[in-house]
């Protein structure tokens, strides 16, 4: 079984420990490397329509799975109290489909569905972090 150690960093660093999450509250964002052991970057965005992540003051859980289907590993696996538990691998369409569904959830979240299509995705990503952190700081 895998396991891996979570650090809370305030900023991701440039070289990356194998079997280390980095985490940074911060910057909303989880970061290791592929599971697999092929070395790859996964960056998994922590916002209320990415991924959520479980502190219970000993370990840590990533939701949901991480499903690596740019990569050429096509690894698939979840992070459940620091443990890697593997996964089935997707067929196309089921990637498709579950994409799909998250350009759903955010267009519904963030309002920027347009058309039926939805906007920059980077402008997205900043209204959901806005969103997000807005609930804790007021300006």
């Amino acid at each position: 079984m895998i396991k891996l150690n979570h650090k809370f960093v305030e900023f991701i660093p440039d070289a990356l420990d194998d079997g280390v999450l980095y985490v940074s509250l911060t910057h909303g964002t989880a970061v290791h490397r592929c599971c697999c052991g092929c070395g790859r970057e996964v960056v998994t965005p922590l916002t209320p329509t990415d991924w959520k992540l479980i502190f219970d003051g000993e370990t840590v859980s990533l939701y949901p799975s991480i499903g690596n289907w740019n990569f050429p590993c096509r690894s698939h696996y979840w992070i459940t109290q620091n443990r890697i538990e593997w996964a089935e691998d997707w067929d196309d369409w089921r990637i498709a489909a579950a994409e799909e569904k998250g350009r759903r959830m955010k267009a519904k979240f963030y309002g920027a569905l347009e058309g039926g299509q939805l906007g920059d995705t980077d402008s997205v990503h900043e209204k959901a972090r806005g969103k997000f952190w807005s609930r804790f700081w007021k300006d």
